[in-house]
């Protein structure tokens, strides 16, 4: 194909995570006017994103076309700029290369077929506009990541799937098991959002640029420490988004979400994006061989954990992503191995024959009656293993040992000691928000009106505005010397230092605690970084 028609072909490649975001922004519009709602509008609704859908494989067939015919890609190419400030630039470029385009075009094939798919099961449900809004954001979100020139805008499609994700499993968010897995899920995905954000700021501040080139190039002039924190950060980004180990356990919790965004979301493209992660960063890999024996022990305990996970499991949904986490796992033994290559054909096979098994599990459950098969003989003979595989080798009850409970109990603490020693040091009492207890004591002094309804004492009645000024001044010095200059001498100052004496030695006692200690830790490496 001639230049300048590539030219014009490949300047308009920005539409193609644009125009599902525009058909999400229509629904909610037409949501919000109410022209789509209820039965009535689900044929305009299912339109849009149908036929956004479509206009992106066609754009993006073509393309794919374009670039057989040519023998070459356009590589990383720069829009503009996205934010600007001194030396500080965050550019808008996209990397049209072959993994790009190739996951670039599996994202929207798949996404078409699970939106026409979802047309038909949705049929008559409540939340259907909601569904097809979200499922719209979520292909929007997912091309960027796909077609992200620079680690940012990767990051922006990283969040914005996260998003999307925590609302279609929340999807009957009248159901609290939805509400609750789709918020631990969700909280879950926010350990490896601080890893990618590292990943970021230590590009950025090692290498001067966060652009796939400049991190992924085949030589870095950093030594093996900075370059093996960077890749330990993207690993972590990439371990939580494709649920591996020891982050496995999120990802059977989403199933609560309908069968098409489960196929599209955790079957196939949500959960294979850390593994294209890691394949993006091929060359960032490649020069700390530690990152890779990480990447490969990594992946055989997925493996294993999959493994007699699905092996347990007794409906063909939660085999399926048992399963899932299983090749996923291979794929990161292959990476570990150097095989990137092989990775990604066998994520590009796999992706595939993972959507239309979940596309195919709600028939297959009807025709089995919800029970695919009973538990092989092998392990029930094994009784702890049995037991260990039924309990999802406790890891999920590990990471509320290890995250939740001292989270709860920091926060049970801090309640304390706002309670006990900030409330009191202010002057609040105990079931007060934002009245001290001077005011409540003028309060009790004074009625609306301003006449005296308790014993004030010496303290005279001032008139006009200077008089009551000059009122609420000695009322101010009443209550000084009343609560802690009169009550028996110098006792009121020496038990007010008894208590401010005692609440210190509390603060003391827990911040002694191990786990204020790692939190002190954290902060500090938050300040240095």
């Amino acid at each position: 194909m001639p230049d300048v028609q590539s030219s014009v072909l490949f300047s308009m490649f920005w539409l193609i995570p644009v125009v599902p975001l525009f058909a999400a922004f229509w629904i909610a519009l037409g949501y919000v006017g109410g022209w789509n709602r209820g039965e009535k509008g689900e044929l305009s609704t299912a339109r849009i994103a149908v036929w956004s859908a479509l206009l992106v494989v066609i754009y993006l067939l073509v393309i794919d076309v374009s670039v057989l015919l040519s023998g070459q890609t356009p590589g990383l190419v720069e829009l503009g700029t996205w934010f600007s400030s001194g030396d500080f630039k965050l550019p808008i470029s996209f990397m049209l290369d072959g993994l790009g385009l190739t996951m670039a075009t599996l994202v929207a094939v798949l996404s078409l077929i699970s939106l026409r798919f979802a047309v038909n099961y949705l049929h008559r449900e409540a939340g259907f506009q909601r569904f097809f809004l979200v499922m719209s954001l979520y292909m929007s979100a997912m091309l960027t990541i796909m077609l992200a020139g620079s680690a940012t805008l990767t990051f922006v499609g990283w969040e914005l799937a996260g998003l999307s994700s925590y609302l279609l499993i929340a999807y009957a968010f009248d159901r609290d098991t939805a509400t609750q897995n789709a918020t631990r899920v969700f909280i879950t995905n926010r350990i490896g959002d601080a890893g990618f954000i590292m990943a970021i700021a230590l590009s950025y501040l090692w290498i001067g640029d966060i652009s796939w080139n400049a991190i992924g190039q085949d030589e870095l002039e950093l030594n093996n420490l900075k370059i093996g924190l960077i890749a330990a950060s993207f690993i972590l980004a990439a371990l939580v988004k494709s649920a591996q180990f020891p982050f496995c356990p999120w990802i059977s919790r989403a199933l609560e979400g309908p069968t098409p965004s489960s196929a599209i979301f955790y079957g196939a493209l949500s959960a294979h994006a850390g593994v294209y992660l890691i394949i993006r960063l091929q060359p960032l890999f490649e020069q700390v061989p530690e990152m890779l024996w990480i990447l490969g022990a990594i992946g055989v305990l997925s493996m294993i954990y999959g493994f007699f996970g699905q092996l347990v499991q007794t409906d063909f949904k939660s085999a399926l992503i048992f399963s899932t986490i299983t090749q996923i796992g291979l794929m990161l033994v292959f990476c570990g191995l150097g095989w990137f290559e092989l990775a990604s054909w066998y994520m590009y096979a796999h992706i595939i024959w993972r959507v239309f098994q979940f596309l195919n599990a709600p028939s297959l459950m009807h025709l089995k009656s919800g029970q695919i098969r009973p538990v092989p003989s092998f392990i029930k003979q094994w009784r702890w293993l049995y037991i260990a595989s039924l309990q999802r080798f406790w890891l999920e009850n590990l990471g509320d040992w290890l995250l939740v409970k001292p989270t709860q109990s920091l926060s049970r603490d801090l309640q304390y000691f706002d309670d006990q020693v900030v409330t009191r040091m202010v002057g609040l009492s105990g079931s007060a928000n934002s009245v001290s207890s001077l005011a409540q004591w003028e309060e009790y002094q004074l009625d609306k009106s301003g006449r005296v309804i308790g014993d004030t004492g010496d303290i005279g009645h001032g008139r006009g505005a200077l008089g009551r000024m000059m009122q609420w001044v000695a009322s101010l010095f009443y209550w000084f010397e009343e609560h802690l200059l009169l009550t028996g001498g110098d006792q009121g100052i020496q038990t007010m230092m008894q208590r401010v004496g005692k609440m210190f030695m509390k603060v003391d006692e827990l911040l002694s605690q191990p786990r204020y200690l790692m939190l002190l830790i954290m902060a500090t490496l938050v300040v240095i970084l």
